[in-house]
């Protein structure tokens, strides 16, 4: 089992990053971390990753899943990033885990992967808005499953996220 982690080369939110990768370490899941801007990124609270792999030379076919870390660098960086959305479409048709927290979660929309469906945000106007666009059910828990789609609204709900992909990643045909 290999993931690929996203996050945003700054403002990603750092419990949202290592609460689950600690987690995926512990359940000997193997990761990748691609961003946008590689190098040494910086979280919200002051974490740095170093990152060489960018999103653009990131290739699906290594991964069992993605999951998409939030923060307010997901927004900026993540939400516009045409290369990300098109690897999530092309993990979600290929049946793997696709899982993202925070605000991170209106990447899978704008990657059309989300219409008719029920999922979380963390809420904001834009967000809120994202989701109404593109046909999202939002539903206001701290996790939602939606098949082999896991959302979850913020810091607070970053381990119980972590289990559910975790969980996902165990019952997908190897």
């Amino acid at each position: 089992m290999k993931l690929l982690m996203v996050i945003a080369h700054e403002k990603f939110r750092d419990e949202e990053y290592l609460v689950p990768a600690q987690a995926f370490t512990e359940a000997g899941i193997a990761f990748d971390v691609a961003t946008d801007k590689p190098g040494s990124c910086m979280g919200m609270l002051g974490e740095t990753v170093e990152v060489s792999q960018s999103i653009k030379e990131s290739d699906p076919a290594l991964y069992d899943g993605i999951v998409i870390v939030g923060g307010a660098g997901s927004a900026e960086y993540l939400w516009p990033n045409t290369e990300l959305r098109a690897l999530v479409r092309t993990m979600y048709d290929d049946g793997k885990v696709v899982a993202a927290i925070c605000l991170a979660p209106v990447v899978l929309a704008y990657a059309g992967i989300l219409e008719g469906r029920q999922a979380t945000v963390f809420k904001t106007r834009l967000s809120e808005k994202a989701f109404a666009e593109k046909g999202v059910t939002f539903t206001d828990i701290p996790v939602v499953v939606d098949d082999l789609i896991i959302t979850a609204n913020g810091p607070l709900a970053a381990a119980a996220f972590a289990e559910e992909v975790i969980e996902a990643l165990s019952s997908c045909p190897e």
